[in-house]
């Protein structure tokens, strides 16, 4: 199948799969409180568990679903892992109460890996020279469905009620199953006789060095993304003075940073083939981390969106850049595996996120945790520089030799 289609197709179910989850994550506080009758008082706790259950749950699966891609289909594990997804987020629509939220959670953590499964895919059907560019398109997707997904996710819980979100939600990703299904062919692989076999708790790849550095990089990463996403809603009511239309407002500067991240992921796909995947995520990382602390000075909601979309530009470089690391660093029969591992590093981050986040903020204010999400980028930069292939490097980020 020419990787053109491909990458258009997996692109677009990447748009839909991202637009599902950002339509209904960012406003599950207001969920909570508004459908399940949650006390305000008790939110923080509740949406750090709620959030944390999925991200745990599916980081430990990750690692199994990757090795068994790598052992029978990719395809197979994007089939999967779309349809119980789709089924996830139609019974998050109705649930009565929060304990039977944290339940359909847990699940959705079992049905995970939809992401990994597509960059398998793709990482293993582009051309090695288009590999920086194809990756650059398909994180783009993965921003472009975060701009969609929380105006989209507002107008209708606005209009509708957040319930109608997870119906929507759920409706798309059965349709980008059904393509994946009808449109995505997958290569029949050759059998190798000398292929060792795949042990679906294999941790080998944390051998190469580079492996090692990005999966550490992807979980502190995602973690300052999660540290902020449930108070976040809170934040921009503070900002503004009201509640008023706060799931409508929350979703625009939710998506703000979104609309920064497509303007800016293709172009730091095409300098990571240039100039070098590493020096790209060095500055892409030292970047967000700037635009991090400043975003916290304006005391009006107009300012912070500014900088939010100001850092987008530099954020959307992080993960195009830590994925073609990993591609490059790993042979072709590991590419499930490996991005089975960078999902699990990534929901590590995720369940501690909300966790600190939530204990940040019975201590302290809000605008000290937003600080906070750009300032521990800082430390990340640092020690990648420092443990940074000492050998030059070509200008794709291939090592001349193995240091990977």
């Amino acid at each position: 199948m020419n990787w053109k289609i491909s990458l258009g197709i997996l692109t677009t179910c990447t748009i839909l799969m991202s637009m599902s989850y950002t339509m209904l994550i960012p406003f599950l506080p207001m969920y909570l409180i508004q459908d399940l009758g949650v006390a305000k008082a008790d939110v923080d706790m509740w949406s750090g568990l709620i959030f944390s259950v999925t991200f745990l749950i599916s980081g430990i699966m990750a690692p199994i679903w990757g090795a068994l891609a790598d052992k029978k289909s990719r395809k197979l594990m994007a089939l999967r892992a779309g349809f119980c997804l789709a089924i996830t987020y139609f019974l998050g629509g109705i649930v009565t109460n929060p304990w039977e939220l944290f339940g359909v959670r847990f699940i959705q953590g079992l049905s995970a890996g939809l992401w990994p499964a597509l960059l398998a895919i793709i990482s293993a059907s582009s051309p090695k020279l288009k590999l920086g560019f194809c990756l650059g398109v398909m994180q783009g997707g993965m921003t472009a469905g975060g701009v969609l997904g929380p105006l989209f996710g507002g107008l209708l819980a606005d209009q509708f009620g957040m319930r109608a979100s997870f119906f929507i939600a759920g409706g798309a990703l059965f349709i980008i199953s059904c393509v994946i299904l009808f449109y995505i062919k997958e290569e029949p692989r050759k059998p190798n006789p000398n292929a060792k076999p795949v042990k679906v708790w294999d941790f080998s790849l944390l051998k190469i060095p580079a492996v090692k550095r990005m999966l550490i990089c992807a979980g502190i990463v995602q973690m300052s993304i999660l540290l902020t996403q449930p108070i976040m809603p809170l934040y921009v009511a503070e900002l503004q003075g009201s509640m008023d239309k706060i799931v409508l407002v929350s979703g625009i500067v939710f998506s703000i940073v979104g609309v920064s991240g497509v303007i800016a992921s293709p172009i730091w796909g095409i300098l990571g083939q240039n100039w070098g995947y590493r020096q790209v995520l060095y500055l892409a990382l030292f970047g967000s981390a700037v635009f991090g602390i400043v975003q916290v000075i304006p005391s009006s909601l107009e300012g912070f969106t500014i900088w939010r979309f100001i850092g987008g530009l530099t954020f959307a470089g992080i993960f195009p850049a830590i994925n073609a690391v990993l591609t490059i660093s790993t042979s072709p029969a590991d590419k499930g595996r490996v991005f089975g591992l960078s999902y699990l590093a990534q929901q590590i981050g995720s369940v501690m996120g909300p966790i600190f986040g939530g204990m940040l903020a019975a201590a302290f204010s809000y605008k000290i945790i937003i600080g906070a999400s750009g300032a521990i980028l800082l430390p990340l930069v640092f020690y990648l520089w420092i443990n940074r292939p000492k050998e030059k490097v070509m200008a794709t980020g291939t090592p001349l030799e193995k240091d990977h």
